[in-house]
């Protein structure tokens, strides 16, 4: 089976409810996956906009999951570490946790949700910004789901 992330109550493609953008409460969207191999041993997820007007605009950064866990509650707190395991790295906003979509008034960007199934632990203990995070885990997942939304304003 291929594995598989998913916002409940949304299909790959939909447009992001501006309740989880800047437009709104900027709350994190629930997460849910399944299909990844029991050889992982962590779950690092990242979310992204390849359209932002300097280049690729990193949202969200969490790793550390435990391999048990198959969800991420709607709303996650934005501190580095959360009450249910896992650490959040600095987002290109500047700040710890999730940072929704804001882009500037045009054309729709695309925002891509993609989380990793690792097979040895990712080795990151302190709150990390993407180049670290990417560093860390190239090379050791095994699988990745990726689920994208569109927002514009």
């Amino acid at each position: 089976m291929i594995p598989e992330i998913l916002i409940p109550g949304l299909k790959n493609g939909d447009l992001f409810p501006e309740k989880f953008t800047c437009v709104d409460s900027d709350v994190s969207p629930a997460l849910r996956w399944s299909n990844f191999s029991e050889k992982v041993v962590e779950y690092a997820l990242i979310t992204d906009d390849p359209d932002a007007p300097f280049g690729l605009f990193t949202h969200w950064i969490i790793y550390g999951l435990k391999p048990e866990m198959y969800s991420l509650p709607e709303n996650v707190p934005k501190t580095k570490h959360l009450p249910f395991g896992g650490i959040q790295g600095k987002n290109d906003f500047g700040k710890t946790g999730y940072g929704g979509p804001c882009p500037p008034r045009g054309k729709p960007h695309r925002y891509y949700f993609r989380l990793f199934g690792l097979l040895t632990p990712s080795g990151l203990g302190k709150s990390v910004k993407r180049k670290e995070f990417d560093k860390a885990i190239n090379g050791k997942y095994s699988e990745k789901a990726e689920f994208m939304l569109m927002f514009s304003r």
